[in-house]
């Protein structure tokens, strides 16, 4: 009897498990949908921004652009390098955060064994914590950003970033983050964000477009560069978040089937347990009888 009420206790225990399990994962399809919308709709500004920017490039003689965000100051690799690692705050996205982290631990000892010093922005809490417990040293942690971080947000983390390059305080600045390719598909990336690359022809084969430019192609690379960081920037952030909610979606659905598979073994061991003491009880009863005869 007693193993029978274990196995009871046990297989409430995974239907509770399962009953969180489920709305987890409902509430992370929710959130994936979301963070997914807004991923999409700042993509079209991203390529459009890019593609007015080559053009602008082009008119002023393309590979022969100089702006001082795109350009490696000499003796730049006597400075150090800024990472910044985009984790999550919470947890329950299976390998999501180990994958991140694990491409931006692999990122600094190549660089350690070249000698080379970096500065960690670490954001997140997952992230801040792991760099703790394996004594990775970081200059600055951001763990107040929510689920859906906005603009505004992100805006002053690349304002820092740009003038800490234009000052000459770093080298260059990269992004460790999971990229979203599709919804069953996400690699973790580690982006260069400065200094930017030389912009290419984003039109293609299409034919160049005919533009009258007020104030000079120049002047507006200078408005329009520094956008360009932080429009980049913002894009790792979204991308970022898509990527966790869609890791957590899967996590809680393998979960929710274990817990299934495992009230259904629970089950029929109960049935089993039941069954035998049914039986031992009826032997009981016919022995008594056949002695009493």
């Amino acid at each position: 009897m007693a193993n029978r009420r274990v196995l009871v206790k046990r297989r409430k225990a995974a239907q509770n498990i399962r009953k969180i399990t489920r709305t987890m994962q409902l509430v992370a399809t929710a959130r994936f949908q979301a963070a997914f919308q807004r991923a999409t709709a700042a993509k079209p500004y991203t390529e459009k921004l890019a593609e007015v920017v080559a053009e602008l490039a082009n008119a002023l003689g393309g590979s022969d652009v100089s702006h001082p965000l795109m350009t490696l100051a000499p003796g730049a690799e006597s400075r150090p390098a800024a990472l910044v690692v985009l984790s999550s705050n919470r947890g329950l996205c299976g390998a999501y955060n180990a994958n991140v982290l694990r491409t931006a631990l692999g990122w600094l000892g190549e660089r350690r064994s070249r000698d080379l010093r970096t500065d960690v922005t670490m954001v997140g809490r997952k992230g801040a914590s792991y760099f703790r417990f394996v004594r990775q040293a970081t200059a600055e942690q951001l763990t107040e950003l929510g689920d859906t971080p906005r603009f505004e947000q992100v805006e002053p983390i690349a304002n820092a970033l740009m003038r800490r390059f234009l000052a000459g305080e770093i080298s260059a600045v990269h992004v460790a983050y999971m990229r979203f390719v599709s919804a069953g598909q996400q690699k973790p990336e580690i982006l260069q964000l400065l200094p930017l690359a030389t912009p290419q022809g984003a039109a293609g084969a299409k034919a160049p477009v005919e533009y009258e430019l007020k104030p000079d192609p120049r002047s507006l690379l200078e408005e329009l560069l520094p956008a360009t960081v932080r429009v980049r920037l913002f894009q790792a952030f979204n991308e970022a978040v898509v990527s966790e909610q869609v890791a957590r979606m899967v996590a809680m659905k393998a979960a929710t089937d274990a817990a299934e598979d495992m009230i259904k073994r629970l089950t029929l061991k109960y049935n089993r347990a039941r069954q035998t003491s049914i039986t031992m009880e009826l032997l009981d009863i016919v022995g008594g009888a056949n002695a009493l005869a």
